[in-house]
């Protein structure tokens, strides 16, 4: 497939005069000028936000998602894993920088308020109309919600998007209703774990995803991307993602691993009694992955002075990066399915093991847990509240959009979209305005 058809865009646009800016640099630009993108200052990582300046955000987060996305794309530019590099390849197949930055920086724009108990919600919520995935709802806001056109969102390039779509099926092929648990009466109540949504694209989406992104894909390929791992018990899993979902996933997956694991030691959430008693016992984890030794690790990373744990951090970013290679698989013919990036199995090991901490101890730790329950019934009566009586509820501009849709499943997706894009702050002074009688006023800006 030639580059020029991966740089089509769904609506035809003229370009400025005197641009000289590549299609891709076209994407970074639109994305970073982008509301979306900045909302995601106010929008949970991990930590509530509020408490501190220091700890990262929904933006921090995506930023060094996409340093490091660009540091793999370096790396495996030189080509040294493979027996015969061939550069012309490599050339062609590789994502340019503004590319995998533009990638990187929206991979999490479709993630609500709150983290992942704001999209636990949103699922349930919408459990009777599409249902509600953050992945999913990026390549929404790419493509239909931000503001950049009227009715194409930021009309970015068809291989951004296909670098975007992490996850290839629809949710309606995706979910698994028996994987559900049951919702209570008091449906805040509802336990995430059993709500959790499957990992895929909104079906709102799939004329998009079909008939745009993966037009240029021979017959072969289409079906054979689009396939899904089935399970009785859980919801499907898609089995294939593009070259440069590969790499942005590999970014995201040492970026949330190391740099959450780099505020949970700074904010004392983790110590190093924690981190000896976590690796006892593991040490052939450690040995295998350049011989290293954890006790010597823990040392830097508890260290009084702050620099040497940085310095220990950035170490094992750059080794995970380093061990990144390019795996072919022959069953696909488009070089942008047939070549994923892979981490070293040994390295990758380690990166889990250190994850599995900072799950354990943060993640799961009950405040972490309060603070996404709370997230999950703000978000839900919110919903409650604004389905209930949308005319009298939602803003003009959104109300208009819900009464030019035809049906209930319409309807209730433009209330999902307005609750989705909200901050966290914003979330919680709408709910507050509503619910709590000795708050709000007329004059209250929102």
């Amino acid at each position: 497939m030639t580059q020029e058809y991966w740089e089509d865009r769904l609506l035809k646009q003229e370009r400025k005069t005197n641009d000289l800016r590549t299609e891709y640099e076209r994407d970074f630009s639109r994305l970073i000028h982008s509301s979306a993108f900045r909302r995601l200052q106010a929008k949970t990582q991990v930590l509530g936000l509020g408490e501190s300046d220091f700890y990262r955000t929904r933006l921090t987060h995506s930023m060094e998602v996409a340093q490091i996305g660009a540091g793999i794309k370096r790396h495996l530019k030189k080509g040294e894993y493979l027996k015969k590099p061939d550069e012309k390849i490599l050339d062609e197949i590789l994502p340019s920088s503004a590319l995998i930055n533009a990638i990187c920086l929206a991979h999490d724009l479709g993630h609500p308020p709150f983290g992942h108990g704001g999209e636990v919600a949103l699922n349930i919520c919408m459990r009777e109309f599409g249902g509600f995935e953050g992945n999913g709802q990026t390549l929404r806001i790419l493509t239909k919600l931000e503001k950049y056109t009227e009715k194409n969102g930021l009309n970015p390039t068809r291989r951004l998007l296909l670098g975007v779509l992490k996850y290839p099926i629809p949710y309606s092929e995706a979910c698994n209703p028996q994987f559900y648990g049951q919702i209570p009466q008091k449906i805040w109540l509802a336990k995430a774990d059993s709500q959790k949504p499957p990992k895929c694209y909104l079906d709102t989406e799939k004329d998009i995803v079909e008939n745009f992104i993966l037009a240029p894909l021979n017959k072969n390929d289409k079906n054979l991307f689009v396939q899904s791992a089935i399970s009785a018990k859980k919801h499907s899993t898609p089995k294939f993602h593009s070259l440069d979902a590969s790499i942005m996933e590999l970014a995201d997956d040492i970026s949330y691993s190391l740099h959450d694991f780099e505020d949970a030691i700074s904010l004392k959430l983790i110590t190093k009694d924690d981190w000896l008693l976590h690796n006892k016992g593991k040490e052939a984890i450690f040995k295998q992955c350049n011989n290293l030794n954890y006790q010597e690790i823990g040392e830097k990373l508890f260290s009084q002075n702050s620099y040497e744990r940085k310095e220990l951090i950035g170490a094992l970013v750059h080794n995970l990066i380093t061990s990144i290679y390019l795996k072919e698989n022959d069953q696909f013919d488009e070089p942008l399915l047939k070549w994923n990036a892979v981490m070293d199995e040994k390295w990758d090991d380690l990166r889990d093991h250190i994850f599995r901490l900072v799950y354990e101890k943060v993640i799961k730790s009950t405040n972490v847990q309060l603070l996404e329950f709370k997230g999950q019934k703000i978000v839900i009566e919110l919903f409650e509240a604004l389905s209930s009586d949308p005319k009298r509820l939602l803003p003009k501009s959104t109300w208009s959009k819900y009464d030019s849709e035809k049906s209930d499943k319409d309807r209730m997706r433009v209330i999902c979209d307005y609750i989705s894009g909200m901050t966290d702050e914003y979330a919680t002074r709408l709910y507050e305005k509503i619910y709590a009688p000795h708050k709000g006023s007329i004059f209250d800006h929102l």
